[in-house]
């Protein structure tokens, strides 16, 4: 080799070492283990997914400052379904096949959950619902079978429509109903479906299905008709936007029996558009409440409104806490590998959660508490827990 081809080669040596360099400090970030956060922040729920995301970077940034998972620091890659179940699958696409994370968490409308959940699966990804309570989510419609990626960590609307249901009947003691249905939404469809299955068996009685749409602005028409029946009771499986509105309209039409709903009223935006007093008779169940005295939980709520300002909703506590399930799931598994994290997380069983110990069962859906809480003057109240 003649000395000038000999420098040649010797410069290309140092120009690739050093492109390697640069590389490796450019993508230092891509070191991290990676966890898709994937909610409604914008759209009709995004308070619902503001709450989760954030209670998902809480449980992340607690987490990297005891070390991390697998001596690595945690990196949440932030992502947007805008409440819309195409934009889910979408939002979830990317996350599987542009962001490379090793697992993704968030979500609370079924609808969305649902198209993220069929990505997740399609490209082994480990998936851990948050708020959907649609069995759906996690037991495919068509095979009946469970699926392989994807769980949840809140209960599931079988339990929670029944608890409704016996609520009505036996606190309440009322048997004559009218429920108010949003026919575009997997979530309310089937707690609609269970709590009538539950309150028809107690010796309850259905008077009438009504339907309505997300973004529908004015419920009179309905309302009126719902008048006429003389029910004892209105039963409103749907979502802050719209009960808010139908609570509201009934009010000014003289509708003053109680209301009762799911954990889709559970917004602050609830209280602004139904405004308090309309909303006092009301009722609704929900995975948490912020009365809840135990000291792990009063400590989440102290460390979540110094964080972020405010006190956190049910959505914030279940994504604290599923995030947390994800994490202690990954370290379980010491790996990233997709199967291994699955194995671990089907395991899980009494993980101490702030919304109580969860146990994932055999369809990979918690086992865990319904709490009912009253509307009374623009605050929610306690009233009781309900055991499985």
């Amino acid at each position: 080799m003649s000395k000038s081809a000999y420098k040649l080669v010797v410069v290309a040596i140092i120009v690739l070492v050093m492109a390697g360099i640069l590389v490796g400090c450019g993508n230092s970030a891509s070191q991290d283990i990676k966890i898709g956060v994937l909610n409604e922040m914008t759209g009709g729920n995004a308070t619902f997914g503001t709450s989760s995301a954030n209670g998902a970077k809480m449980a992340i940034k607690e987490a990297n400052a005891k070390g991390g998972i697998l001596g690595k620091q945690i990196q949440a890659v932030i992502a947007d379904n805008k409440s819309e179940p195409s934009e889910a699958a979408n939002a979830m696409t990317k996350l599987a096949t542009q962001d490379n994370v090793v697992a993704v968490t968030g979500t609370f409308s079924s609808s969305n959950a649902i198209a993220a959940s069929n990505v997740a699966e399609a490209s082994k990804l480990p998936y851990m619902a948050i708020g959907a309570t649609n069995p759906k989510v996690t037991v495919d419609e068509k095979t009946g079978k469970v699926k392989n990626y994807t769980f949840r960590v809140c209960f599931i609307d079988p339990f929670q429509g029944t608890v409704g249901a016996n609520f009505v009947l036996s606190t309440l003691k009322l048997s004559k109903a009218v429920m108010l249905v949003d026919s575009s939404s997997d979530y309310s469809k089937g707690l609609a479906s269970f709590f009538k299955d539950a309150f028809t068996k107690g010796g309850g009685s259905i008077l009438a299905e009504e339907s309505y749409l997300q973004k529908d602005q004015d419920f009179k028409t309905i309302l009126t008709k719902v008048k006429a029946l003389n029910a004892e009771i209105i039963y409103i499986p749907g979502y802050y936007e719209e009960v808010g509105k139908i609570v509201k309209q009934a009010r000014e039409l003289g509708i003053t029996v109680p209301i009762v709903g799911g954990d889709g009223w559970d917004s602050p935006k609830l209280v602004e558009i139904g405004t308090g007093p309309a909303l006092n008779n009301t009722y609704f169940t929900n995975h948490y409440s912020a009365d809840d005295t135990s000291p792990a939980s009063q400590a989440f709520v102290e460390a979540y409104k110094k964080e972020y300002g405010q006190a956190p909703d049910a959505m914030a506590v279940l994504s604290y806490d599923g995030t947390n399930i994800l994490i202690d799931a990954i370290k379980r598994a010491n790996s990233v590998d997709p199967e291994k994290i699955c194995e671990a997380l089907a395991a899980t069983k009494d993980y101490v959660a702030i919304t109580g110990s969860t146990t994932l069962n055999g369809t990979h859906d918690a086992v865990k508490n319904v709490v009912i809480i009253e509307m009374k003057d623009g605050k929610q109240i306690f009233k009781a827990t309900v055991k499985p």
